[in-house]
């Protein structure tokens, strides 16, 4: 078995999303302000977001999600090709993200975290998937479907949702805001990368920045992006946690 310094080095952050554009729509401005504070940052497409009405082919899709990953800043962009618009949460789709876990590494993961009514069932499924394939990282003796892959437990799992949808997620008690004031802009920029899919919605950004700045409202920023933790965590710092380093 390969050993950990063979492997690539690791993703501090993962976010995972169903197609191409479903991260930048959700947490684009955190991953971009997370890679300007120098942490390593990875995307993972499950699907190639392919065929839909006003894309050539994957091909382009493929380029789109590229320009739009440099413009955040991130490090790594993987795509596993699993079957757009036939996704489902099965044995063989949770082995396959399992095993970029493996090899990434991350302390955290950030993902779907609920269904998205009248758009696609592969969001809920891709949910599935992940919470799934956080699980088989970090389990032992299964080396026959993660052969040369060391175990890899991810310290933390965040939900996110998709930007025009509520900021809450039921059934989830624990919510964060993260301030994208600086980097709302970049969110934007990143999402318009994708022509295929929304240069004939011109409402797109104007939505999701109206989204942005009702959410960071709220916390009495700029904009932000609000997630759920999938189990509570403790912090050590109190006062820093509360108050922020900019306002200490």
């Amino acid at each position: 078995m390969p050993q950990v310094d063979e492997l690539p080095p690791p993703l501090d952050v993962i976010a995972v999303g169903a197609h191409p554009d479903d991260v930048e729509i959700a947490c684009g401005g955190t991953l971009a302000k997370l890679c300007r504070q120098g942490y390593r940052v990875g995307i993972i497409d499950l699907t190639d977001g392919e065929p839909t009405p006003h894309s050539p082919g994957p091909s382009v899709r493929l380029e789109e999600a590229r320009a739009a990953a440099k413009v955040l800043g991130v490090h790594e962009r993987i795509q596993l090709d699993l079957p757009n618009r036939r996704l489902f949460d099965c044995f063989e789709h949770r082995v396959a993200l399992a095993k970029e876990f493996r090899r990434w590494r991350p302390r955290l993961v950030i993902g779907f975290g609920d269904k998205t009514p009248m758009a696609s069932p592969d969001h809920w499924q891709a949910m599935q998937i992940t919470d799934a394939a956080l699980f088989y990282s970090r389990l032992s003796k299964w080396d026959d479907f993660f052969p040369g892959l060391p175990v890899h437990p991810v310290a933390r799992h965040l939900y996110f949702r998709l930007a025009v949808e509520p900021d809450a997620i039921p059934g989830n008690s624990h919510h964060l805001i993260v301030d994208i004031s600086e980097t709302i802009e970049q969110k934007i920029e990143s999402i318009l990368c994708y022509q295929t899919q929304f240069a004939h919605k011109p409402t797109i950004p104007v939505r999701v920045r109206a989204a942005a700045t009702v959410t960071g409202a709220a916390a009495g920023k700029g904009a932000g992006e609000s997630f759920a933790a999938a189990k509570p965590f403790a912090v050590d710092d109190l006062f820093d946690t509360v108050m922020g380093k900019s306002e200490l």
